[in-house]
């Protein structure tokens, strides 16, 4: 669980993102399911805690449990597998299930489940705690972002809210407990065995069959006996557009984010006028970031992954693929494997990092050939540079005024005599005024214009007042 005290920014900067986007896309917020006021009293509702526990699967669980009290459903079903998230996101749900004026039943599964970190939470604070056998719950201790364990002040508040929610649903306090302090983590047979949760259920009709007919008690004092066997069971998923948000914050993609949008950034330094390839980098670096404040990310994970963007970089500095680079690799490596801390089952997998360390390399393998190329290249300004050069129409064609490629960059161009120009026809420069380029088409000896594709790159040089694309 990460220590409340150790990413509030991170926290405030997701919160203020779900609140642009619900006020930027309100209608696909919706998306995920039917009106409440449609379902039926003798449903229990499905909802899934899977993923990074954030504000968007806290919104989705805190809104369904309210919603399905409305609707007057016969109990509501959360399925957990998390290696937990936000202190923050965690206490609105716990709070969200202690309030809930429905039962609420949540239950580890499918088999290999976990219910890690703030994961542990929420299955404790629950009236009814189920798991499927080869689940495992625990390892709460919160971390700071430097994957050391948090400060005496967090723990000891973690530990007394994890004791707290234990004790007020009459389980086993004390190894509730020793899941925050000793980052205990403990199998579904042991915790049934300890006393920490209900029962264990090989599948969900199962679970149902075994709760019904038990009385749970609700946050006003009321008593409400629970039918749930042969219940319908309905899922209520969160909106596609929320969903995809939430599927982003995975360590996975975290890592390829982060590096992709460094890639991103080089491409757009390197090659000016690439505004799309920069914002996109940022964002994603961004997102990567927002990733790294919600799970159990390790310093040294972090420093080296930076040190191998430090040493791509250097390795553009000094051309030619070698020492700089290979170390560069190495460290991405081994900073995506320990980016994360394992024990609270989080990681990258290595199917992810070694296509990734491939993909960097090629990539930057590439961009120092491009810039070695270009570093040789004599300059050339003036006019007196493009003016009789050839090139090639782009895009809609010349009608009379469009796009033409010449010396590796695109110009704005119009037609000499106000003719058109087809797409992919070869021009000659007749003339620059200011940035805009009077050309007119290449002909043959018989006069008819040459239609043949032509590669404006060979044998050019970029000229100033263009829009170099290499």
């Amino acid at each position: 669980m990460r220590d409340p005290g150790s990413a509030p920014a991170a926290g405030r900067a997701v919160r203020a993102a779900c609140a642009a986007v619900a006020a930027a896309a309100f209608v696909m917020l919706w998306a995920g399911g039917s009106p409440a006021q449609a379902q039926s009293a003798d449903e229990v509702w499905r909802m899934h805690l899977d993923g990074v526990v954030d504000p968007f699967v806290a919104d989705h669980l805190s809104t369904g449990i309210a919603e399905a009290a409305d609707a007057q459903a016969a109990a509501v079903l959360i399925e957990i597998d998390t290696p937990g998230g936000l202190d923050s996101s965690m206490r609105e749900i716990t709070q969200a299930i202690l309030n809930a004026r429905v039962p609420v039943l949540c239950y580890v599964a499918p088999q290999g489940a976990r219910a890690a970190s703030a994961g542990a939470f929420v299955l404790m604070s629950c009236p009814v705690a189920a798991m499927a056998p080869g689940t495992n719950v625990g390892a709460a201790t919160p971390v700071g972002l430097n994957g050391a364990v948090g400060s005496d002040k967090a723990v000891n508040d973690a530990a007394a809210y994890m004791r707290g929610l234990a004790e007020e649903q009459g389980r086993n306090a004390d190894v509730a407990e020793s899941f925050v302090r000793d980052a205990t983590s403990i199998s579904a047979e042991r915790a049934l065995d300890d006393g920490v949760i209900d029962l264990i259920a090989d599948s969900e009709s199962e679970l149902l069959r075994e709760v019904d007919g038990e009385t749970v008690q609700l946050s006003d004092g009321s008593d409400v006996t629970l039918a749930t066997a042969g219940a319908p069971v309905v899922d209520r998923s969160m909106g596609a557009f929320v969903g995809l948000l939430h599927d982003l914050l995975d360590p996975n993609l975290a890592f390829i984010f982060f590096w992709l949008g460094i890639a991103l950034i080089v491409l757009e330094v390197l090659v000016p006028g690439h505004i799309f390839s920069g914002t996109v980098g940022a964002v994603l670096l961004v997102l990567a970031i927002v990733s790294f404040g919600l799970l159990p990310v390790q310093l040294i994970g972090i420093a080296l992954l930076i040190a191998s963007a430090v040493f791509m970089l250097i390795e553009l500095k000094v051309p030619g693929f070698g020492v700089w680079g290979v170390l560069g690799i190495v460290c991405l490596v081994l900073g995506g494997w320990f980016l994360y801390d394992r024990s609270g089952g989080v990681s990258v997998s290595p199917a992810v990092i070694v296509p990734v360390a491939v993909l960097v390399g090629a990539f930057f393998f590439v961009v120092v050939t491009k810039v070695m190329r270009l570093r040789t290249m004599p300059p050339a300004k003036g006019p007196e540079a493009i003016v009789g050069r050839e090139g090639v129409v782009i895009g809609r064609g010349l009608s009379p005024e469009g796009i033409v490629r010449v010396a590796s960059e695109e110009w704005k161009a119009v037609a000499e005599g106000g003719g058109s120009i087809p797409t992919g026809g070869a021009i000659r420069v007749v003339r620059l005024d200011g940035l805009v380029l009077t050309v007119a088409p290449v002909t043959d000896e018989h006069g008819r214009a040459d239609e043949r594709p032509t590669d404006p790159r060979a044998g050019t040089t970029p000229v100033e007042g263009g829009r170099n694309l290499t």
